[in-house]
């Protein structure tokens, strides 16, 4: 049996093992051992002892991979794994977006009362109140959100930088699948959990269908799924085949749902109010970090070359989003379907960096994802520490004198809120400049005007939160801001700095994102 297998290696023809560059992919496999260490962890502890051994492991872990990425960053484009990951400057620059985000999310989940996060069962424990104690010295949180987070993180690295659609759908599978999870670990303290959990599953099962099916049609049309190989293939088409078109239609339609572009939107506002407040930080900062780096290495890399059959349908897509998105906005009262319409508006304002179809245009799009994920969990982080009688407090109407009671805290998120809407001097503002500026160049004035009109819309919807804290008299049950921990403190701390700064000193990270617009062709 030996030797027949030796001969059979050594036939002719025989496939040859993947040739993998371990130093370029370390990153990755270094948050892949981190995850299965934390699933033993969790398999092997006792429940009592488990918390403080994940946070710390899962964040020595993100940091080790942060560090190696950073390590290597000036190291060049390596394509590796058979062609399957490319490890270039977009993915090293998205990937470094992702890991920061990740560290800030474990910190923030390992930080917050898990009673008031959902991530333990004593559903009516509130600061202060025995029920929050007794669930500390018990054990009871569930901590098998750390694993799950790591996983999801994992899937997040591969993502941006998959050069083929099989490892790309691989990937898309690895990082939904336990944010599924992980949106319903609310469920002991409110049903909208549930709910959230299975419309998130049930919506992203068909768009996983539509991106798989595509990937097939792509796969008859060139005979790969490798980006590059289809780009030859549409080179080389002569016409407009049926394959191609929709086969990149279905696979768009998966990827536009991941990136929350309308109008398949439909699940953001249910997932982000039901969802674990801290789990919403972390889903809507990196996923759209993640998804919207799939989308440009597949629209950069396997059809640049015929913008003329995909260009129009997502010019209308993106002025659909930006409209969309805006409008509805304008009349939720909770806080996070407000924060979830203006996600939704801001894809559609990237997707006219994303279209704009050049250099600038991609370079504006990682920063805008940048500065936009950073000034998102820094809201979203805020956000839980706002109480009332019933734990949570997420409606426009309970914030009101929020601000005048607790200035700083006021302060703060007016000032995440306003550079979502993007004014002058804060990030979103620079980051706006980027996309729009970039889709003028490259001949999408139209689109650049509707995301200027939206973006002057949707500030009567952030202005609506910070005149309700600052304007409105407060009453007996308003809600109150919790004091935060250290940790969460620097969170927010650092969101802030991070927010002014790039809005006044953007240079260094713009350059970044300029040297590293490039993709391994």
């Amino acid at each position: 049996m030996i030797a027949l297998l030796g001969n059979t290696a050594a036939t002719p023809g025989a496939i040859a093992p993947p040739e993998i560059d371990y130093l370029a992919t370390l990153p990755m496999l270094v948050v892949a051992g981190t995850a299965v260490v934390s699933v033993v962890l969790e398999a092997f502890l006792p429940r009592g002892r488990r918390r403080t051994p994940q946070v710390v492991l899962s964040v020595v872990g993100l940091l080790a991979a942060l560090g190696l990425l950073v390590w290597q960053w000036d190291a060049g484009d390596v394509v590796t794994a058979s062609g399957s990951v490319a490890v270039d400057g977009v993915s090293r620059f998205l990937m470094a977006v992702v890991l920061v985000l990740a560290v800030v999310a474990v910190l923030l989940v390992g930080d917050r009362v898990q009673d008031e996060t959902g991530f333990a069962p004593q559903a009516s424990a509130v600061p202060g109140s025995p029920g929050e104690d007794g669930a500390r010295r018990a054990g009871l949180e569930q901590t098998e959100v750390y694993p799950l987070l790591l996983f999801v993180v994992l899937g997040m690295l591969v993502f941006p930088a998959a050069n083929d659609l099989l490892t790309m759908f691989v990937a898309l599978e690895v990082l939904s699948l336990p944010l599924y999870l992980l949106c319903g670990f609310a469920r002991r303290r409110r049903l909208l959990s549930q709910e959230a959990a299975v419309k998130y599953f049930l919506l992203g099962a068909f768009s996983s269908a539509f991106f798989l099916m595509g990937a097939a049609m792509l796969y008859g049309f060139s005979g790969s799924v490798a980006l590059p190989e289809i780009a030859a293939a549409v080179r080389t088409n002569v016409g407009q085949d049926s394959l191609l078109l929709l086969g990149f239609g279905l696979l768009i339609i998966g990827l536009l749902f991941k990136v929350g572009a309308a109008p398949f939107h439909s699940w953001t506002p249910d997932v982000y109010q039901g969802a674990p407040t801290s789990i919403t930080a972390f889903m809507a900062a990196a996923t759209k970090v993640a998804a919207f780096g799939a989308m440009l290495r597949v629209l950069y890399v396997a059809f640049p070359d015929n913008p003329w059959a995909w260009q129009p349908v997502l010019w209308a897509v993106a002025v659909i989003t930006m409209v969309l998105g805006t409008v509805v906005a304008v009349v939720q009262s909770d806080i996070k379907r407000v924060l979830a319409y203006s996600s939704v508006a801001h894809a559609g304002f990237i997707l006219t960096g994303v279209l704009a179809l050049s250099r600038d245009g991609l370079s504006g799009s990682m920063f805008y994802l940048a500065v936009y994920a950073v000034t998102t969990i820094g809201a979203f982080a805020a956000l839980t520490l706002v109480r009332d009688a019933g734990g949570e407090a997420t409606t426009i109407a309970s914030w009101a004198g929020v601000g005048r009671r607790s200035p700083l805290f006021g302060a703060m998120f007016s000032l995440f809120l306003l550079a979502l809407a993007g004014i002058p001097l804060t990030s979103g503002f620079v980051g706006k400049v980027a996309v729009f500026g970039a889709a003028i160049a490259g001949g999408a004035t139209v689109l650049a005007v509707v995301g200027v009109v939206a973006s002057a819309v949707a500030v009567v919807f952030y202005v609506r939160i910070i005149m309700s804290m600052y304007f409105t008299e407060p009453t007996a049950d308003s809600a109150v801001v919790a004091t935060p921990s250290a940790a969460l403190t620097g969170i927010l701390a650092v969101a802030a700095v991070a927010t002014v700064v790039l809005g006044v000193v953007p240079s260094p990270l713009l350059d970044l994102a300029g040297t590293s617009g490039l993709f391994a062709l």
